[in-house]
């Protein structure tokens, strides 16, 4: 059986511990369905997306993943994405709440439920604090990045 490498061997070795930590983190615990939501999000420049693992604490769904867009069109265009994307993969979304108002727009897929915001009511309903019980999956920088601006700097 094949140990764990030391956080001495870590250090020294970066790469082996990067790589690890991505397959032991990361992508055993989520499936193809999420990352392509994830990714659909990322592709219309969502904001600080987040998977909490709920399989311990609840009974209805196994995951939220949790996202934001910066105003009402970004919101309904990266739900859109999410649909269209998991749609052409043979995976309907099997309800949809909040289209309209694009303030709070929740994607249910049964096993995982997606949560896009607009800023301000992400701050105010703050699942994240709601769910503080959950474990929070790590993702990588591209598919999760900050708030930062969105223009690209230029070198």
């Amino acid at each position: 059986m094949k140990q764990q490498p030391s956080v001495k061997e870590q250090s020294l070795k970066p790469a082996v511990a990067k790589q690890l930590t991505k397959a032991a983190v990361v992508e055993a615990q989520l499936d193809d369905r999420i990352w392509l939501a994830l990714d659909a999000a990322s592709e219309k420049k969502a904001l600080n997306s987040v998977v909490l693992d709920l399989r311990d604490i609840a009974s209805f769904t196994d995951y939220f993943v949790i996202t934001s867009g910066t105003n009402e069109r970004q919101v309904q265009a990266i739900s859109d994405e999410v649909v269209d994307k998991l749609k052409k993969a043979g995976t309907p979304v099997n309800r949809v709440e909040g289209y309209k108002s694009a303030e709070w727009i929740l994607l249910d897929y049964g096993d995982f439920v997606m949560h896009i915001f607009a800023e301000k009511s992400r701050a105010f309903y703050d699942l994240e604090r709601l769910w503080r019980e959950s474990k929070r999956v790590e993702l990588p920088r591209e598919v999760a990045p900050g708030t930062g601006s969105s223009l690209r700097s230029e070198s």
